[in-house]
């Protein structure tokens, strides 16, 4: 199924309307979709190398004003939007100990939330919850992102078609390692937080 759907994200990325939907993807990954934007992004730099430096923008650039959008859920519609997206994360009971704790580390929390697979939807609600200061939150939204996008699009640029090559062969392995270190995301922020 995984192997389908990244087939199809393949075709779909050399498709004239893919840097909207990549837009589309990266804003509400950072609010309440699941899926993260390299399913977008990956394929549609492989297809087209020269433009991976404006897809990684595009990405970083919908990716933070999604987070703003995230930010906005939690700062002023926690408990009719907020509340329900973080019970459906799985985050709802260990909520409260973590808001009381987060401001303290609020940047670098948004920091490693933002380069890593860690569902980043999470981060941005609760700093709108807590009223992470907006400026820290800026910043530290627009470095992760940026970091996170650009190193994808440059690793591909850089490797195109071996890239693609190892993805072909080793999808099911790649997916799985993926699915591990979102687990690992989750618990590294249940006990280290």
């Amino acid at each position: 199924m995984l192997k389908r759907a990244y087939d199809k994200m393949m075709d779909l990325a050399a498709h004239r309307n893919a840097p909207w939907a990549l837009a589309g993807v990266s804003f509400i990954e950072s609010s309440v979709f699941p899926l993260p934007p390299d399913i977008m992004l990956i394929p549609m730099v492989l297809a087209e190398r020269r433009k991976a430096w404006l897809f990684a923008a595009i990405a970083t650039i919908a990716s933070v004003l999604g987070g703003i959008f995230g930010y906005i859920i939690g700062y002023f519609l926690f408990d009719t939007i907020g509340q329900p997206i973080l019970n459906f994360y799985g985050y709802g009971e260990k909520f409260e100990d973590f808001a009381a704790r987060y401001n303290e580390f609020g940047a670098w929390i948004v920091f490693i939330a933002g380069v890593t697979p860690f569902p980043y939807k999470v981060i941005t609600i609760a700093s709108g919850v807590t009223q992470l200061n907006f400026f820290v939150f800026m910043i530290a939204s627009v470095a992760a992102r940026g970091i996170r996008f650009f190193a994808v699009a440059g690793l591909l640029y850089w490797f195109g078609p071996p890239i693609k090559t190892f993805i072909d062969k080793y999808f099911g392995i790649l997916s799985v390692v993926f699915v591990v270190l979102l687990i690992g995301g989750f618990v590294l922020i249940k006990y280290v937080m």
